[in-house]
């Protein structure tokens, strides 16, 4: 009902100017102008048409009008279509020429300016997404700049469900409506979540609307759902614009969300560093008195006597607890990237000789067997720290292998490496718990009771030792039963 009125008034418009200039052009005729402004003002005429109506067909039609009324009210014979001097044949030809020439420029330089508005207009709210996007905290401020702008840009309601890192549909999304953006909830049976794979292949038809994805730079952030419409090329530009901007801003929001959250876990774990280091440090000196209390009474109490055993468990216990406190030390220099690697050539015996003697003050009860090759072998290492090592594998050997049953330490020389084995006949390792064996506080569930005093850093300690003399450790499971823990050192220094 709309075009039709539009038509009429334009229609109207034509006849109302082409009356207009005929009329000023009889009052032309009778002052005596020339012909030539009579033509001048036809196609003044034409001009405004061409300017004040929609569409070129009107232009067209008021240069050809123009003709023939020139032709029919200024023309001998008058008031008529013939032509008595055929001179003006050549006057009407230029004439329509002109009129359709000038017609059509207008109604060019008219498109022009509508899409020149347009682009502005696009730009615009381009611009002013852009605007409310940057000011966005959260991920639902987000959502309401976007929807808002979409809704009035397009003059549609529109909704956008934003997708979780798994790229699993969040439960509730944004619907903009009547110009205000509320909350519902997901329905359990929405077909959204089905076709999110869909979404990969760019927007999908449905019977209700279209859903656009929100392309973030390693998946899929969100859907846009929109109304069936038929947009221009113009319009799908300004769209998938305005959803590179929607898609920047969820992910600055998420870079930003993400660098937060690892600096409050960088700052708890810088807490919890400092905490063991500070409990570890206050530790060690009532420790060692202990340990060295107890050792002087077991070592002035007779074979016999009940305080001599009493005194050697308490200093067992002791001396694990000590063992602690290193390996929890060693652990926080280690992450926080203080400990030194002072690498010097070592020779293999002293460090096996050094892990074993600490063994036998720990449990003197266990026999370990030593497997060393007869060539002299120097390594590059920092002694200590592979002291330690050797010493958290052969107490792990200790704590899951029976008494009685073998206990070696073995080093070979193979492709340029160093080749360190603890060999046991123990409890073997489960298959679960072989991807885990070397995280922190990971423990497993050994039957025998000394395995319960395990707190999961040995382990973890001596894979990060042998990655800081790049190396590297790996466990396996013994056949006839038992484990095997091997690291690798290189025989050369890395310049």
């Amino acid at each position: 009902m709309g075009n039709r009125r539009f038509s009429w008034m334009d229609t109207a418009k034509v006849v109302l100017v082409m009356l207009l200039a005929t009329a000023l052009g009889v009052l032309f005729a009778f002052l005596g102008f020339p012909e030539t402004n009579i033509v001048l003002v036809y196609l003044a005429a034409v001009l405004i048409i061409a300017r004040y109506t929609h569409g070129p067909g009107y232009g067209l039609a008021a240069s050809v009008l123009a003709t023939f009324a020139f032709n029919y009210f200024f023309t001998d014979p008058r008031f008529t279509f013939e032509v008595s001097d055929t001179s003006y044949l050549i006057t009407f030809a230029i004439m329509t020429f002109t009129a359709i020439f000038t017609s059509t420029l207008t109604a060019q330089m008219k498109r022009s300016a509508r899409q020149a508005l347009a682009r502005e207009q696009d730009t615009q709210a381009l611009y002013q997404l852009t605007n409310h996007l940057s000011d966005a905290q959260s991920m639902e401020a987000i959502g309401t700049a976007a929807l808002g702008s979409i809704g009035q840009t397009f003059g549609c309601d529109a909704a956008l469900l934003f997708l979780t890192e798994k790229g699993e549909a969040e439960r509730s999304y944004l619907q903009y409506a009547a110009g205000n953006v509320i909350h519902r909830e997901l329905d359990a049976g929405d077909e959204v979540a089905s076709r999110i794979q869909l979404l990969h292949t760019g927007c999908v038809e449905t019977e209700s609307g279209q859903e656009w994805p929100l392309y973030g730079q390693q998946r899929i952030l969100g859907v846009l759902r929109l109304p069936r419409m038929a947009l221009s090329d113009a319009q799908r530009q300004l769209l998938c614009s305005m959803l590179e901007s929607i898609a920047m801003a969820i992910d600055r929001l998420s870079a930003a969300q993400a660098q937060q959250r690892y600096r409050e876990e960088s700052f708890q774990e810088r807490t919890r560093s400092n905490l063991l280091r500070a409990i570890s440090h206050d530790l060690r000196t009532p420790l060692s008195g202990i340990m060295g209390t107890s050792e002087m009474i077991r070592n002035l109490s007779a074979q016999g006597d009940p305080r001599r055993r009493l005194a050697q468990d308490i200093w067992r216990d002791a001396d694990w607890l000590r063992a602690l406190v290193e390996n929890i030390l060693s652990l926080t220099r280690l992450e926080d990237g203080r400990l030194q690697i002072e690498k010097q050539p070592e020779a293999v015996e002293e460090i096996v000789g050094s892990a074993l003697a600490q063994m036998e003050r720990r449990a003197p009860d266990r026999e370990i067997d030593a497997e060393l090759p007869e060539e002299l072998l120097l390594v590059p290492m920092d002694a200590k720290l592979i002291v330690q090592m050797l010493v958290n594998l052969l107490d792990n050997a200790v704590r899951h292998t029976p008494p009685g049953n073998e206990i070696k330490v073995s080093v070979e020389k193979q492709d340029g490496k160093a080749v360190f084995s603890v060999l046991d006949r123990g409890e073997g390792i489960r298959e679960e718990d072989l991807p885990h064996l070397f995280e922190r506080f990971y423990t497993t569930r050994g039957k025998s009771a000394d395995a319960a005093r395990g707190v999961g850093l040995g382990l973890s300690i001596c894979d990060a030792i042998a990655r800081a003399h790049g190396g590297s450790i790996r466990a396996q499971s013994r056949e006839g039963g038992g484990a095997v823990f091997t690291f690798e050192l290189p025989m050369e220094e890395d310049a």
